[in-house]
């Protein structure tokens, strides 16, 4: 069932990616010159306003669809099918104790004799 959510947010968003692409940034979009059909694209005069609500429609699909696919995923019912972080080993442990280096005796340096 999660590859059938998959696939329909895949779709869904080559759509809203479509509708984007073909938005003007200027706000004409299809409204402008296409093939003669200046205002009669699909049979609406204000195509912005078909290509504004198609965004929205795809991006709420989208969002549905994401939210609603979380109901088939699996829960973890055993520590094997957990994920790997919670695996990792988390106790803390006291690094070994190594004896300290002896300090070398001091000696006063020797006097140079010229």
């Amino acid at each position: 069932m999660i590859t059938l959510y998959l696939i329909l947010i895949i779709a869904a968003s080559a759509g809203l990616g479509f509708m984007v692409l073909i938005q003007n940034p200027k706000g004409g979009g299809l409204n402008a010159n296409v093939g003669g059909l200046t205002n009669n694209f699909m049979g609406v005069k204000q195509t912005t306003d078909v290509l504004e609500k198609g965004t929205w429609i795809f991006a709420a699909v989208i969002a549905v669809l994401a939210m609603t696919s979380t109901l088939f995923l699996k829960s973890g019912g055993s520590d094997s099918d957990k994920g790997i972080l919670n695996k990792v080993n988390t106790s803390i442990t006291a690094p070994a104790s190594t004896p300290a280096p002896a300090a070398a005796p001091a000696t006063a340096p020797a006097a140079d004799k010229k």
